[in-house]
């Protein structure tokens, strides 16, 4: 009985994540391909842009979930697909790194994740810049294009390497930033690249040691958290409120704070 759910668990994952990675490839594909086109501001305020590309992308994503999947979706441009989100759900983020889009700055993704009972299942995140594909699932190991990949061994926060990033409401007090200034001490080296997910994606490839971030949004990290699983790192997702807005903490599992 037990084998019999067991190898059914693992046919829904494999098939889900085989639609994830086909509406991320080809949204991606689009975004890289018609860029000229795609790259037109439709609103802006202090700190964040839609583009068309934005819109675009989460089309071509809706349709492919909705022709091939029965899970409803929560994607950042048009909010629920359902007034009621189920046990599982899809978590979307069509561009993650929209201003580094609309300036060329090549970091940036399509990233898509499965959700279930508030914890991440599976993800797949687009590099389309790059053609680089990592996906990862609570029964699959990570992957970029088909192969292994594995968090970093780093033990020491002085040898780390952390992303980190600043929401649209960061505080920027003086105390505020003092404190940030103090814990950016601890590390050899911090970078803020503009993209949760790319962060979520470098930490799954031991690129860097550990993305963490206050506020950030759900469709940012989903997929990212458990590609990191995946790859035997530890995500964590806390304080999530009714706008989806979360902290994230992702790490090679040696480093912990």
């Amino acid at each position: 009985m037990l084998r019999d759910i067991f190898r059914k668990m693992k046919s829904i994952i494999k098939k889900e994540i085989d639609i994830a990675k086909k509406a991320a490839t080809k949204a991606g594909n689009i975004l890289q391909d018609h860029k000229s086109e795609l790259n037109k501001i439709l609103s802006s305020t202090k700190r964040d842009i839609k583009l068309q590309a934005d819109l675009s992308a989460e089309k071509v994503i809706k349709n492919i979930i909705q022709s091939e999947s029965s899970y409803p979706i929560l994607a950042e441009e048009s909010g629920l697909s359902s007034k009621i989100i189920s046990n599982t759900f899809w978590v979307v983020d069509p561009l993650d790194g929209t201003a580094n889009y609309s300036r060329n700055i090549p970091i940036c993704c399509v990233s898509i994740g499965l959700i279930s009972d508030l914890k991440p299942i599976l993800g797949v995140i687009y590099d389309f810049n790059n053609d680089e594909l990592y996906e990862g699932s609570i029964d699959t190991k990570a992957l970029l294009n088909n192969n292994e990949i594995s968090v970093s061994k780093v033990e020491n926060f002085h040898d780390g390497v952390l992303l980190t990033g600043l929401p649209n409401n960061t505080d920027y007090s003086d105390s505020a930033l003092l404190k940030m200034v103090k814990d950016f001490q601890n590390w050899r080296k911090v970078r803020m690249i503009g993209s949760a997910a790319m962060a979520s994606a470098y930490v799954a490839s031991g690129r860097a040691d550990v993305y963490t971030e206050k506020k950030t949004y759900l469709w940012d990290i989903a997929a990212g958290a458990a590609i990191v699983n995946a790859a035997g790192g530890e995500a964590s997702i806390v304080n999530q409120n009714e706008n989806f807005q979360v902290d994230a903490y992702f790490s090679n599992s040696h480093l912990k704070i």
